[in-house]
């Protein structure tokens, strides 16, 4: 399947899910309410519709969005420093990784949600 990833797509949904999460921020809205969750579930849709979702290890599975917009933050060297000079870590990336969690628990609720459609709703 790596032959046929549409790489635009995966960067676009991880831009706008990116632009989702600051906007929500800014605003200091949480991310499950409206309009944050529908632009979500919107992105989440498209990335499905188009295979990205499909397993684990997907592009846009719920840990691809979260290892790639942590490094964009620069969550990780953020939390490894946290540790290795026994410190808080600063409250704007504690910030990312509570809206980081967010999506990711919704990603991965939708996806089984999706996954498991046809068990409850094909006539077999």
């Amino acid at each position: 399947m790596s032959a046929s990833i549409n790489r635009p797509l995966i960067h676009e949904i991880l831009n706008q899910i990116e632009a989702v999460i600051i906007e929500a921020e800014e605003k200091t809205r949480p991310l499950e309410m409206q309009p944050y969750r529908s632009q979500l579930f919107d992105l989440f849709s498209t990335a499905h519709q188009n295979g990205l979702t499909e397993d684990e290890e997907g592009p846009l599975a719920a840990d691809a969005i979260c290892k790639e917009l942590g490094n964009r933050w620069g969550l990780s060297s953020s939390a490894q420093s946290s540790v290795t000079e026994n410190a808080s870590i600063p409250p704007e990336h504690l910030a990312k990784m509570r809206s980081l969690w967010s999506v990711m628990r919704m990603w991965m609720e939708w996806n089984y949600a999706w996954n498991r459609w046809s068990e409850f709703h094909d006539n077999a």
